[in-house]
């Protein structure tokens, strides 16, 4: 009896094409989103001098950040974010990152504290309870 000719071939071959592809996109992925993350946080704000304060030392508790511009607007991921909205973004941002997650509250020094009250009120009702400001230090104030 005969084999068959397609049978002595050789070895069945993976095709590693479509993983270099995800690879490739998981890559570009990371990278977009983490210079928008930076991005947010280099947004040209003055922000208010405070003489205490600490640096920020962990870089791995999840973090959202909330810019107050110095005509009241809200801004979160670098978008316009209306301030009745602000609250579900709260919520959606603990639901993702559990209950750990820190909100930094970046204000134009001239916006006054009526304005930032309601942020935390927000961060109160979302359930975060760390929330932090950021501040320049007097000696690096620009």
């Amino acid at each position: 009896m005969r084999v068959p000719s397609n049978l002595r071939s050789g070895e069945v071959g993976f095709n590693m094409t479509p993983m270099i592809d995800v690879v490739f996109l998981l890559i570009i992925f990371f990278l977009v989103s983490s210079h928008l993350a930076k991005q947010e946080t280099q947004m040209e704000l003055p922000l208010p001098d405070a003489v205490t304060g600490e640096r920020r030392t962990d870089e791995e508790t999840p973090r959202l950040t909330v810019n107050v511009a110095g005509n009241g607007q809200l801004l979160v991921a670098g978008r316009p974010v209306p301030a009745t909205d602000l609250r579900n973004r709260l919520e959606e941002k603990r639901r993702e990152s559990g209950p750990d997650v820190e909100v930094v509250i970046r204000s134009d020094r001239a916006v006054p504290y009526g304005q930032v009250e309601p942020i935390m009120l927000d961060c109160v009702r979302a359930g975060i309870w760390n929330v932090t400001f950021a501040v320049y230090r007097p000696e690096d104030a620009r």
